[in-house]
């Protein structure tokens, strides 16, 4: 007993500066859980207001308190007199593992949080990402889950989608359906290009603004081509396309305007000087034989 009270006697003043340095570090702890709390709040709030999905702001707000709490102890653990270099060091190493193990998953989750915060497209769109075209379904840090039409679930990584190019077909109110019709080179254009406008003037989806457009876009080898661009509602954009082409073939057929096949005229030269003509009628059919 004597000697523990000449021990404490003796090493007063390193116990009483150890003693100092332990309520610091204790402050510094107990400062950075409440530095931390106190951030995360106030970005919680600032996110909010930026209409960011919940889960991305959960999550980062979670990686703010973190390091902030990893590096309040680290500080402590400094002021102490432990040393930190080999910690810093160990978490340093063990860091770079993770990331280069999960480099793939790491590169997903950083796309998800971008989907999330830029928002390019939402549930309920209709979109062509990662070269995959489908109805949004979900968002996830990791993946995007679309359904296609034909009733099918893809999970499509979310580095794949921020990689390629992203066509969000249901953020504008109205879309153009563009229609290439081809006709027979006898065939009277102006006529052609009434009877075009007429069949999609009728059809009460198409919106008189912006105005349709009915127009020769080009001279092909057997065809002439009309450029056919009505205006609808994105929700109508198919259901206008498919009633409008079957309507063309009908109203096209009731004014005699034909609409040729694929053709060719080939030259026969006889010894004699003779010339015959053959027509060939669909040559890639022909190839095909």
């Amino acid at each position: 007993m004597d000697q523990a009270v000449n021990w404490l006697v003796e090493n007063q003043e390193a116990i009483l500066l150890f003693a100092g340095k332990f309520v610091i570090a204790l402050a510094i702890v107990v400062g950075g859980f409440v530095l931390s709390g106190i951030l995360t709040k106030s970005m919680k709030k600032r996110l909010d207001k930026s209409k960011i999905d919940n889960a991305v702001v959960s999550f980062m707000a979670g990686i703010i308190r973190t390091i902030i709490i990893i590096a309040s102890l680290l500080m402590a653990l400094s002021h102490v007199g432990v040393q930190t270099t080999s910690f810093i060091a160990i978490l340093g190493a063990a860091g770079l593992a993770v990331g280069l193990a999960l480099q793939g998953s790491l590169s997903n989750f950083a796309s998800g949080v971008l989907i999330m915060i830029y928002r390019p497209f939402k549930s309920g769109d209709y979109v062509d990402a990662g070269g995959i075209a489908g109805t949004v379904e979900r968002i996830e840090l990791f993946i995007t889950v679309l359904k296609t039409p034909d009733n099918k679930i893809v999970m499509v990584p979310n580095s794949r989608i921020t990689g390629n190019e992203i066509t969000n077909f249901s953020q504008e109110p109205i879309r153009r359906v563009d229609m290439v019709i081809g006709v027979s080179y006898d065939a009277d254009l102006k006529k052609t290009k009434e009877v075009l406008m007429e069949v999609i003037s009728s059809d009460e989806r198409m919106l008189q603004d912006p105005a349709p457009r009915v127009s020769v876009n080009a001279l092909n080898d057997s065809s002439v081509d009309f450029i056919v661009r009505p205006w609808v509602k994105s929700e109508d954009y198919w259901p206008m396309y498919w009633d409008s082409m079957e309507r063309i073939k009908n109203a096209l057929d009731a004014n005699g305007i034909g609409i040729p096949y694929p053709q060719m005229d080939v030259h026969l030269h006889h010894p004699e000087g003779q010339v015959s003509e053959l027509r060939i009628a669909n040559p890639e059919k022909l190839e095909q034989k």
